[in-house]
């Protein structure tokens, strides 16, 4: 529970940063980059622990996380990707159960 109260944390201050101070805008490049690279960490850090514990063995998830990465770099839509992730996942769990 801490670590997802934590990430949270970590994915919105980047974006009230700018709002809470008296810049309208960060000016440095380097920390543009930086904090616009927190939420997508912290994304990750909440998405990996999943993968590898959804169904009986961690085969499963590496799988579904593999065919996943695959339609995301071919830039296929969010919402078809999470969509077809998650029947091929519940797919994969109810063949394990067969054998």
């Amino acid at each position: 529970m801490l670590s997802i109260i934590l990430m949270s944390a970590a994915t919105q201050i980047p974006r009230l940063l700018p709002g809470l101070s008296r810049m309208s805008t960060i000016k440095s490049n380097k920390i543009n980059k930086l904090l616009r690279s927190v939420p997508l960490a912290a994304l990750g850090a909440l998405i990996f622990p999943g993968i590898l514990d959804v169904g009986d063995t961690i085969v499963t998830g590496i799988i579904a996380g593999v065919f996943s990465f695959i339609l995301a770099t071919k830039k296929i839509n969010i919402m078809v990707n999470i969509l077809v992730s998650s029947i091929l996942t519940s797919i994969l769990i109810y063949l394990s159960q067969l054998i």
